[in-house]
């Protein structure tokens, strides 16, 4: 029988014949967030959204459909976001936006940041009195509709229906039900600045502005 001399037992990292860092730090050690700055492909995002529209297109029977296919596969991914970029916020500022301005400010600023790598272009509440539960989200150039080719019979076709659709599921998230619809606004004249531009239309539910009424008596 072999005799083991005096010494120390091998190590448990030995044993296992596991190689640790000089720092004793693994991968599992770092930040889950260490990447969050990370871009993705263009060409990569090009791709697989087009896949998305072309999946969304079977079986529909009109534009209408289309593009509520299109909110319906984005709604999903902005309840998720919601939670996401909340977590990523110091911890004094890691609550739920409140109000109707706090939430679209938060969805103008962080959420477009966070997709696009900007903010979206401009914030705007409707001008009409009949009209106070709409709110307007401009976006001049909007990422997932340019590398879109629409067939002419289908010019009214906005694909940035995803993107209405995540924008939904932030605000259902945050507990201001809201219907969000991607209009364009952009014309078609040679020499306009803005041809792709697109309004998103924050439609409000009614127990929302009950509600809003009801912080600002207090």
């Amino acid at each position: 029988m072999a005799h083991l001399g005096p010494g120390k037992a091998a190590s448990s990292k030995e044993q296992a014949g596991l190689r640790y860092p000089s720092n004793g730090k693994t991968i599992y050690h770092r930040p889950l967030n260490r990447t969050k700055t990370a871009e993705l492909s263009q060409s990569s995002f090009a791709y697989l959204f087009s896949e998305m529209v072309s999946y969304a297109q079977r079986r529909v029977t009109g534009i209408q459909e289309l593009e509520k296919r299109l909110n319906l596969q984005g709604h999903p991914i902005g309840l998720k976001l919601l939670d996401l970029l909340l977590t990523r916020e110091p911890p004094r500022s890691q609550t739920r936006p409140l109000t109707i301005i706090a939430l679209l400010h938060f969805i103008k600023i962080n959420l477009w940041t966070h997709l696009f790598g900007r903010q979206a272009d401009r914030l705007e509440k409707s001008s009409n009195p009949d009209t106070p539960d709409e709110y307007m989200i401009v976006d001049n150039e909007p990422l997932v509709n340019a590398y879109i080719s629409v067939p002419r019979e289908m010019s009214q076709l906005n694909c940035a229906a995803f993107v209405a659709g995540i924008i939904e599921g932030v605000c259902d998230g945050a507990m201001f039900p809201a219907r969000v619809t991607a209009h364009s606004v952009g014309g078609k004249e040679e020499g306009e600045m803005w041809p792709g531009k697109t309004v998103f239309l924050v439609k409000f539910q009614p127990e929302v502005l009950e509600r809003e009424a009801l912080i600002g008596k207090g």
